[in-house]
């Protein structure tokens, strides 16, 4: 069970700690559904006041409307409200996080999928416009401006699907083959980003970031 208080650890098993400030968690297990509560986790560590979320997420995916249901499953652990806000177009995303915004006490968690990608310099616009601590699926967004992110680190995922193909060029059939998942994940926190919002890092949480964006 997840809780405000508990510490970090990959969303299905515990890895050890090495004090480095570039590293990566290594566990098996599925990715998105998984990590629901580990967002939650981790944004409620970073910004302790945030009381209500907005989960940006594409509906028409079944992904989408599964990892709303996953971080709705573990938000009534860190008592937090959740609120759904899709991301078809900008004007669906602007009217949505504007109008969430309006009340105090708020976060967002972004998690995967194309629109969102292809909407990310919008949603970290209105993130800080907002004073809005968020959480995104992806390293992209904390590099380009985002608070932090926690998910599978890309390249390993590159290297996976690299593997896959030429196990099929070499004869293996897909349906033999074993469902590949992402094997490292990485915390990822902009210090410049929490400043702008007024947040302090707890030295505990910083102390397991994988990577610092000054």
């Amino acid at each position: 069970m997840y809780s405000r208080s508990s510490p970090i650890r990959s969303p299905q098993a515990t890895s050890k700690h090495v004090a480095t400030r570039r590293k990566c968690h290594r566990f098996p297990g599925a990715y998105e559904y998984s990590l629901g509560g580990k967002w939650l986790e981790l944004l409620t560590q970073i910004a302790p006041g945030v009381t209500r979320i907005a989960v940006i997420r594409d509906a028409s995916l079944t992904s989408g409307t599964g990892q709303f249901a996953a971080i709705q499953s573990a938000a009534s652990a860190f008592r937090v409200e959740l609120r759904a806000v899709g991301v078809e177009d900008a004007g669906e995303i602007d009217r949505g996080v504007t109008a969430f915004a309006h009340s105090p006490n708020g976060g967002l968690i972004v998690p995967g999928s194309a629109l969102a990608t292809r909407h990310r310099d919008l949603i970290i616009t209105l993130a800080a416009r907002h004073k809005l601590p968020a959480l995104y699926f992806d390293r992209a967004f904390v590099a380009a401006g985002g608070l932090m992110s926690y998910g599978p680190v890309q390249i390993d995922l590159y290297r996976q699907a690299a593997s896959y193909v030429d196990r099929i060029l070499k004869g293996e059939k897909p349906a033999d083959l074993p469902v590949p998942h992402p094997t490292k994940y990485e915390l990822v926190i902009n210090l410049q980003t929490a400043r702008a919002l007024g947040l302090t890092v707890p030295p505990t949480l910083l102390a397991r970031t994988d990577e610092v964006i000054e």
